[in-house]
């Protein structure tokens, strides 16, 4: 019998282990969005919470094609490992789709990865050290803002509005930090119907920001999964397109093919592309050459530009179903109508807290995901997100009705215990700006 090793003494109960973790292990915690999985994947719940793909609406049949092609013909290749900066048959495919939105580039600028949560980690990895500022939007992405603590990063929210990042609170977040002696590495910014709010940056103001960082000689790393997800016409042209030292940009089929596949990408300038194909090289020596063998046999032989459009009118009647129900159901509250993408933003009143709110929500078999998650600084109290990817337009109509029974509840409880008197009922414009930002 092999002897155990002997735990320090410095550690818990919970884990002897403890006090011998490195100090960012400390920045590791549980999403938000990864614990409602649990419960949301219950049948008899209607899940308004995680981002899923409708990936139903996928032919399912022209995948097992794919599949069945590569492993005929390319088997060996597939089982094996493979370049660590990815097959450059499917990069070349990465820049056919890309070109869709007016980003161009050669294959040797793209970098496979396992989906654009590595790219995220491998960009954060190679700039941060403990202490230096991302700047991100407010509310910002859950996942990134995950990665962003696990390397000790300081994260600054810049105000958004129903137009996107506010410019100039950007140039009073980069005079707040530089003030405190902190250093700006990055600007973190998704710019099309953004995760969580669902707005989108204006054109004018992607010019001013590129502008200001241009200035300020801050990167901007720009997250577009959602871009070619529109429903009444494409969203101005991504940053990466007109500025191509200063971005780094990262993309993904996780939402407009699979994201079992786990395949995304990033394209960044010159230097920067060489140390994030050796930083991806020390974390997973290659991705799948067989997922990026598939899709790129999909993406040969399918109507790939016919698929995303079937995806965007599946997402559009979706959302049109939660915004109808919404203004049925819950009038009083605001939220954002997205012109693409997965996500519904809702302010609700003050007193309200969506964190607290949410067993209340699955105890009646609805799930969403509370704002808190979005802000690294525990913002987001009364905001909750909601996605009408997955769910069908009855589970909708169903979710948000069981939705409108949590929070009258809610409200009805908090009245009744109230010592002053009623609470006041707060009436918010569907704006981000009158009165103060939603996003704030």
């Amino acid at each position: 019998m092999s002897s155990q090793p002997t735990p320090p003494s410095t550690g818990t109960n919970l884990d002897p282990w403890y006090n011998t973790y490195a100090d960012r292990a400390a920045g590791l915690s549980v999403s938000e969005v990864r614990a409602l999985f649990a419960v949301a994947s219950r049948p008899e719940v209607v899940s308004l919470a995680g981002g899923m793909p409708y990936v139903s609406a996928l032919p399912q049949d022209l995948v097992v094609d794919a599949m069945n092609r590569v492993m005929v013909e390319q088997g060996p290749i597939a089982l094996q490992y493979g370049s660590g900066q990815g097959v450059p048959k499917l990069r070349e495919h990465i820049l056919e789709v890309m070109a869709l939105e007016g980003i161009s580039g050669s294959v040797d600028d793209v970098i496979v990865t396992t989906g654009s949560q590595q790219a995220l980690d491998l960009v954060t990895k190679l700039f941060i050290n403990p202490g230096d500022v991302i700047l991100a939007e407010a509310p910002s992405y859950v996942g990134a803002i995950g990665v962003f603590r696990s390397y000790q990063a300081d994260v600054e929210h810049v105000l958004m509005d129903d137009d996107g990042l506010i410019p100039d609170a950007l140039r009073d977040a980069i005079a707040r930090v530089r003030r405190d002696g902190k250093t700006i590495k990055f600007l973190y910014t998704i710019p099309n119907f953004h995760n969580p709010a669902g707005v989108t940056l204006s054109a004018p103001r992607r010019e001013e920001i590129l502008h200001i960082c241009r200035s300020e000689g801050i990167l901007v790393l720009e997250d577009n999964p959602y871009g070619l997800l529109y429903f009444d016409g494409p969203p101005p042209a991504p940053l990466r397109s007109t500025e191509d030292e200063g971005v780094i940009y990262l993309g993904s089929f996780s939402k407009t093919l699979a994201p079992g596949f786990r395949i995304g990408w990033a394209i960044a300038p010159h230097a920067i592309r060489e140390k994030l194909v050796l930083a991806a090289e020390s974390a997973i020596l290659c991705p799948s050459a067989f997922s990026q063998l598939v899709i790129s046999e999909y993406l040969e032989t399918a109507d790939w530009k016919k698929q995303i459009n079937t995806f965007r009118g599946v997402y559009e009647e979706r959302k049109n179903t939660m915004i109808a129900a919404l203004s049925e159901h819950l009038p009083d509250l605001s939220w954002t109508n997205p012109n693409g993408g997965f996500y519904v933003w809702v302010t609700l009143p003050d007193y309200l807290d969506s964190k607290q709110m949410l067993p209340r929500a699955v105890k009646e078999l609805v799930a969403y995901t509370p704002g808190t998650a979005f802000y690294a600084d525990g913002g987001g109290r009364n905001k909750i997100r909601l996605s009408f990817c997955y769910p069908t337009p009855e589970q909708i109509r169903l979710g948000i009705r069981r939705l409108t029974t949590v929070i009258n509840g809610e409200i009805d409880l908090l009245e009744t215990f109230n010592a002053t008197g009623p609470l006041q009922t707060m009436r918010p414009e569907r704006s981000f700006t009158a009165p103060p930002p939603n996003l704030g």
